[in-house]
């Protein structure tokens, strides 16, 4: 085998020169020459294991197994199944021994035992010494370059100014000749033009008049591979004047001023001459921060005084006299700078106190009762919490969703209990009402009630809505608030609460959830099912493939108005359809006779990314299946990842620890003290560090509203707490035509007009949900007007618009019906093509016709 061959023939020389290794090393050790059979017989054994590992290490390393197991196939040795180690073990062993080196009689046929064994000593004995002189002159070098290191700075210390005195003499000198002789430039069109003549007053300091073009070209450094230029300013010759003449000074200086004991020293030690060449490089770092130290010193020079310099003439001592007055001066005017500064960020850090100050931290003690409702999704708590509130005198009920505060308005009106309703876009007053369901962001901390129920409390963690659960957790005025939530928000409630009265209520499921092992297909719906997916489109896709397979089905998403929802509702609820088709929205207090949630996808956008639900959106929405009384288990179904959203359904929340902060009527109230303009109070809402197991709220919408009117009439003309409040109001500001909208009202409210009508547009279901937000923003301006009547008016119109949303899903579901697009046929729910069987085997057909 000629690879083994030549894998031999290197070891060989590898030996070789490591028995040559050992020569030298055993010569070294010794102060006489030895015989040349002493070592002999001293190594004789590490002539063998040399060779051994060696041949080993080789042969192991640089052989393939292939050639590996064709050597132990040459001697009989069968390999099947053998794993790569144990391969290369025994090929280790088979090998060790084969054709090995003789290092002895190699090393008596190469080295002859007389003269030349003791010129070999003679030769390692030179070199040793030769080394033992460089090891000594190493150490001279050291000691000279330390001494001399030492001594540099020593002189920096004693003659830095005066050197730097000098410096600013010879750069007042041309910063005169430049102003008085040379014309200024200005940038127009990429092109310069010249102006006339430069004035001194123009340039406090020298670092300004740097930044004046001198007419030249200058190649960019960034871009070093190819020519690129830029015109010059007069930083760039100033620096390399500046870098020139300091390297002089402190050379020719340093020259001068060294001792003959040093210059001698370092002759010998490194057998030439000190001259300034070797002095800079050896001192190089040093005089490298000295330069830059100088010229940032000459960028602060003023340049006035330079001027009186460069017409002084040159006395050293005058002009170091000079200069320690000037940087007492300047040192004077850093530190009253430095102290102005200072003060500045007290009174800011004093004013952000004044407007933020204690506002978010908890409340102190109050006569409230608290009772806490804790548990899963479907256990009856927000049950139990308005039981109680019917039963008060007055009550308030707080809800995260506008259509949850009407089911409850229509559920205790139904009662015989007479309640109002407030909403952003709505209020609805009913005679003789001592309670209300409301929107949580409509909490009013003045009113007074028996009860209050705020409703999912973990909501107080949102970072943009958090906020309205917090100021209504601490803020509500009653005799007892009812706190409806997940178990993860009790911890968080508990620290809020904590020289409060608080009872907790723990809830569990009394029907359990049942995961199905096998992946949903749509095929297999059945009556009592809950599809829910995660975006509008998705769910009339779905709900049209649902109904072309003949089910009947009801839909529901986020933008749907609420009627329209409620009558989605009511529908499954009766019977009328046996489908719901739904996004995450069905996860929140809408109790349905859902007998299985079926996860047609598991993954959502939420904002900026495709991501995989969380553990509390798997059991906040897969909570919805069972209904007491009616299923005797609540079934949950996925599409796909079964196992693993499995896993996030039975797995343990992580208690919430952070609760969301947002501007108050008193932080603006404050704020007003130092300013009326919003886009400072942004400034100062971004810097400001927010306490501890707390998150601000971003107002990035209302930001990007701001920026539309900032410095206009509609800022000018508004107090800061109404215009916040019309940035604030609650209305989809995605929405280009919303956006619009709410421009042209808040110019008609500066300018007295009438505010437009909403635009109403129902050619399909697209227009019908937009006109909805229209008239729902026109509202929201009404309702913060005070014309109640008139929003009256736009509340039958928007009810309108909502049974015609409502009439028209059926016709916009069946547009997603998937038809052949060749033919028109109509397709299977669940067939992968985009045309049929017929139109493809005769595409097919006519392709074979072609070909042949």
């Amino acid at each position: 085998m000629q690879k083994l061959q030549d894998v031999r023939e290197e070891a060989i020389n590898e030996t070789k020169q490591k028995i040559d290794e050992d020569i030298m090393r055993y010569m070294q050790e010794r102060k006489s020459c030895p015989t040349f059979d002493d070592y002999v017989t001293d190594r004789r054994s590490f002539f063998h294991q040399v060779w051994i590992n060696t041949w080993l290490n080789r042969v192991t390393n640089d052989l393939m197994l292939s050639h590996k197991k064709a050597f132990l196939r040459s001697r009989g040795i069968e390999l099947n199944g053998m794993e790569k180690k144990w391969v290369n073990q025994l090929f280790r062993n088979e090998i060790r021994e084969i054709d090995p080196f003789d290092g002895e009689a190699w090393l008596k046929e190469t080295v002859k035992a007389g003269q030349e064994w003791r010129d070999r000593f003679d030769a390692v004995k030179d070199q040793q010494k030769e080394d033992h002189a460089r090891i000594k002159r190493s150490t001279l070098q050291k000691e000279i370059r330390r001494d001399i290191l030492q001594w540099v700075e020593d002189q920096v210390r004693k003659k830095e100014l005066a050197w730097y005195a000098e410096l600013r003499y010879l750069m007042a000198q041309k910063v005169a000749g430049d102003i008085g002789n040379k014309k200024k430039f200005i940038l127009e069109e990429d092109q310069l033009r010249e102006e006339g003549a430069f004035h001194s007053s123009h340039y406090p300091l020298l670092e300004d008049f740097m930044g004046e073009f001198t007419g030249s070209l200058n190649k960019k450094s960034e871009h070093w591979d190819r020519d690129a230029w830029e015109y010059e300013t007069y930083l760039a010759p100033y620096e390399r004047f500046s870098s020139y003449h300091a390297d002089q000074l402190i050379m020719n200086s340093m020259l001068e001023a060294l001792s003959e004991d040093h210059l001698e020293r370092y002759l010998e030690a490194f057998g030439q001459p000190l001259n300034m060449e070797r002095l800079s490089r050896m001192n190089h770092p040093l005089f490298l921060s000295i330069m830059n130290t100088w010229f940032n010193w000459l960028g602060e020079e003023k340049v006035e005084r330079l001027l009186e310099i460069a017409e002084e003439p040159w006395d050293p001592e005058v002009q170091l006299i000079s200069l320690t007055a000037d940087m007492e001066e300047r040192e004077e005017r850093e530190r009253e700078e430095r102290e102005e500064q200072e003060r500045k960020q007290r009174e800011e850090e004093a004013m952000m106190e004044s407007i933020f100050g204690r506002e978010y931290s908890a409340p102190g003690k109050s006569n409230i009762r608290y009772i806490l409702h804790l548990g899963e999704t479907n256990t009856g708590k927000t049950h139990t919490a308005l039981e109680s509130m019917k039963k008060a005198r007055s009550g308030m009920y707080l809800a995260p969703l506008r259509l949850l505060a009407l089911e409850v308005y229509d559920k205790l009106n139904r009662e015989g209990i007479p309640c109002n309703l407030k909403t952003g876009e709505e209020e609805k007053v009913t005679v003789g009402a001592l309670h209300s369901a409301s929107t949580v962001e409509m909490f009013h901390e003045k009113d007074h009630y028996d009860v209050v129920v705020i409703d999912e409390a973990q909501m107080i963690s949102d970072q943009d809505r958090g906020y309205a659960w917090y100021r209504a957790i601490t803020k509500s005025r009653a005799k007892e608030v009812h706190i409806i939530g997940s178990t993860n928000v009790e911890e968080l409630l508990f620290r809020l609460l904590s020289e409060e009265d608080v009872t907790v209520h723990h809830y569990k499921r009394e029907i359990p959830l049942q995961v199905e092992a096998k992946e949903f297909k749509l095929r297999s719906a059945k009556k009592g099912d809950a599809i829910v997916c995660f975006s509008r489109k998705k769910v009339l896709e779905t709900a049209s493939r649902l109904q072309s397979g003949g089910h009947k089905v009801s839909m529901i998403y986020g933008s749907m108005p609420p009627e329209t929802r409620k009558k989605q509702m009511m529908q499954f609820i009766e019977g009328k359809t046996k489908l719901i088709v739904s996004t995450d929205a069905i996860g929140m207090g809408l109790n349905l006779p859902i007998r299985r949630i079926i996860f047609l996808e598991t993954e959502k956008f939420d904002g900026t990314r495709r991501r995989r639900l969380s553990s509390q959106e798997v059991k906040q929405i897969a909570g919805r299946a069972g209904r007491k009384g009616l299923y005797e288990v609540g079934k949950v179904s996925f599409s796909r990842h079964v196992k693993a959203m499995e896993k996030l359904l039975h797995q343990e929340d992580r208690p919430l620890n952070r609760f969301a902060v947002a501007p108050t009527s008193s932080v603006f109230e404050r704020f007003q003290r130092y300013s009326n303009h919003l886009g400072t109070f942004f400034e100062l809402w971004d810097r400001f560090q927010s306490p501890e197991g707390t998150e601000k709220a971003s107002l990035i919408e209302e930001k990007e509203l701001y920026e539309r009117i900032e410095g206009s009439d509609i800022e000018a003309r508004l107090s800061l707490d109404d215009l916040y409040g019309f940035l604030h109001l609650p209305f989809s500001k995605k929405e280009d035509r919303l956006i619009t909208q709410w421009l042209q009202c808040m110019h008609a409210i500066i300018d007295g007009e009438e505010l437009p009508e909403p635009v109403i547009r129902t050619r399909n279901l697209e227009q019908q949900e937009l006109s909805y937000k229209s008239v729902g923003l026109h509202l929201l301006f009404l309702y913060r007007l005070g014309r109640q009547t008139e929003a009256a008016y736009w509340e039958r119109v928007r009810e309108e618009i909502a049974d015609g949303v409502h009439d028209s899903l059926s016709d916009e579901v069946q547009s997603y019906s998937r038809t052949c697009r060749s033919c028109g046929k109509k397709l299977p729910p669940e067939f992968g093509f985009s045309i049929c069987d017929r139109c493809h085997g005769n595409r097919s057909k006519r392709k074979r016709r072609r070909l042949s």
